[in-house]
């Protein structure tokens, strides 16, 4: 059984950081690329970034490009966000998720075949 967890959410003040961290398990996880996504209320889920089976390649949605930094360890089975200079637009709940693939050929959330659960990022002004 494939399981992702998402940890690290919560409350921070703006231009403050939070680093989130998904662990995954149940899957051969060093030949999966890694998403995250969120999803604020009313919105539709929204891509943040990527990160390729090795760690060699990532990509990022240009709301967060400079701001926020993915990373893998492979031996941990476990992907993170870091996430620096916050602001209120980045209030949502975060999600990671799983490609089957060493890098997805796009961006939309249909291209990832497993999800964690979410967890809530809250960033006050």
């Amino acid at each position: 059984q494939v399981q992702l967890v998402e940890s690290g959410g919560g409350v921070v003040q703006a231009g403050g950081s939070l680093r989130l961290s998904c662990a995954a398990s149940g899957l051969i996880f060093s030949r999966c690329a890694m998403g995250w996504f969120r999803q604020a209320p009313g919105k539709e889920r929204e891509f943040v970034g990527r990160i390729s089976w090795s760690g060699s390649r990532t990509d990022y949605n240009n709301s967060v490009k400079g701001r926020f930094t993915i990373s893998r360890d492979n031996a941990k089975n476990t992907v993170w966000l870091q996430m620096n200079s916050l602001t209120p637009e980045d209030t949502a709940v975060y999600y990671c998720a799983a490609d089957r693939t060493t890098w997805p050929t796009s961006r939309l959330p249909g291209q990832y075949d497993y999800w964690g659960q979410g967890t809530q990022v809250t960033v006050s002004s």
